[in-house]
């Protein structure tokens, strides 16, 4: 059965909307509480963090009054990367955490990201056994006035989130010498970034680090990387790092201003991890990986399999084949040697430690030649538009065009109202005629 309010990660929409306003946190809330408590474990906690966006600070204090009112003790850790908040919530041992963040979508957007207290994302199961107790009388699972939580805020989270992350690698790793932009998006990586790379010594020119509540992802970050192959040109830096919203993404920049995405991110990881013998069975794509990477990593004898679009299912295919690197074009790049989800930051300190013995980025980079790619997002009202028989045959059609020589995925969007057409294929012409055969009849 399909899922009634959370996506293919977490919960998302626009702020004051249907799922996205005070009650409905609320809810969730005292639902996801209500959970967790009958869990039976002995501490009962939860902590919180966010990334920057305004409407944090109305749908923040609705969350943790209904963690409070199930009888969760909840800890708030203010602006922090997920995968910060994921790694906080393991090692305080907490029965959960909960990430208020939209991700790479604007300001007007919010949503939630739920892990258990192992620092994995919810399954599917989890997550609809929540929805269940939301769509039940959700009120009589109120606390009584002795039993309700306590709230604490803690301001150790970055510091302590910094610390993980150093102590997986040589205490003897730095980075004085090196010049690095990072942009972070003005979001939750706004103090974790660039205080990360000053402590290991690097020379940090840092962007998109002064958010107002309404400038995160706004012309910078992951989703506009021209800005980090400006100021890598502009500082003559010798690495460009440029994270999303909540920092669980990242695209990167060469000395050269060439910016590598996460397939060619995953390409050199793989290549270095099977050199040094800490690859584990294979690596882990999605439907959205360029055949490119497929191809390369086949000629280097590394599997490669495909999962659905999503870092949690990702994870997951990780997990059921005992694959220990992964993740996304867009940048969700999943280190499972070290980390339970996406986190730029994370895949920056192991790209780092690779090129720090003087290897320049564009030697570590570049390893396959993309296959040409075309990915349009089809803004729509009713994404159920894709089961309708013009739609369906207008793919068809491409596909019978495309004759073998290419791929094809149409696919809803899990975040957001939108259609993602993505085409692939080493003949632009037919590239070109088969997303414009889709697209406009979707439109």
């Amino acid at each position: 059965m399909a899922k009634k309010y959370f996506g293919t990660d977490g919960i998302r929409g626009a702020i004051n909307s249907k799922n996205i306003n005070g009650d409905m946190f609320f809810k969730f809330g005292l639902a996801s509480g209500t959970y967790f408590r009958s869990q039976k474990k002995k501490k009962q906690t939860a902590i919180i963090a966010k990334d920057t966006r305004l409407s944090g600070y109305t749908l923040e204090p609705a969350l943790v009054s209904g963690l409070a009112s199930a009888g969760m003790h909840v800890y708030t850790l203010g602006p922090l990367p997920t995968n910060g908040l994921a790694m906080l919530t393991k090692s305080m041992k907490a029965n959960m955490g909960i990430m208020i963040t939209a991700s790479h979508n604007p300001h007007y957007d919010n949503g939630l990201k739920l892990f258990g207290p192992d620092g994995m994302k919810l399954s599917d199961s989890i997550e609809k056994k929540i929805e269940n107790l939301i769509d039940k009388k959700i009120y009589k699972y109120l606390s009584n006035p002795e039993n309700l939580g306590r709230v604490k805020r803690l301001e150790s989270g970055t510091r302590n989130y910094i610390k993980i992350l150093k102590k997986n690698f040589t205490k003897d790793f730095n980075l004085r010498g090196l010049r690095i932009v990072i942009d972070c998006a003005n979001g939750a990586g706004y103090k974790a970034g660039p205080e990360l790379l000053r402590s290991l010594g690097a020379k940090v020119f840092a962007i998109g680090v002064n958010p107002n509540g309404l400038n995160i992802n706004k012309f910078c970050g992951s989703t506009f990387p021209n800005n980090i192959r400006r100021a890598v040109k502009k500082y003559k830096a010798h690495l460009g790092i440029s994270l999303d919203g909540d920092a669980d993404r990242i695209i990167m920049c060469d000395e050269k201003s060439n910016i590598i995405d996460g397939d060619q991110i995953i390409a050199a990881l793989a290549t270095r991890w099977k050199n040094k013998k800490m690859l584990k069975g294979g690596v882990v794509g999605t439907l959205m990986s360029n055949y490119g990477l497929e191809k390369y990593l086949k000629i280097k004898k590394i599997k490669f399999i495909r999962s659905s679009v999503g870092d949690r299912y990702v994870k997951e295919k990780m997990q059921k084949n005992n694959f220990n690197l992964g993740g996304e074009q867009s940048g969700h790049i999943i280190l499972g040697k070290f980390a339970t989800t996406g986190d730029g930051l994370l895949v920056a300190l192991e790209v780092l430690f690779a090129i720090r013995k003087g290897k320049k980025a564009s030697e570590f980079f570049n390893k396959f030649k993309k296959t040409p790619q075309i990915l349009k997002n089809v803004h729509i009202k009713n994404k159920d538009i894709i089961n309708k028989p013009e739609v369906k045959k207008s793919i068809n059609i491409a596909e019978k065009l495309m004759k073998g020589c290419g791929r094809i995925l149409v696919r809803k969007s899990g975040t957001e109202s939108k259609i993602r057409v993505m085409v692939e294929s080493e003949d632009k012409k037919i590239l070109n005629k088969c997303i414009n055969i889709i697209s406009k009849t979707i439109k």
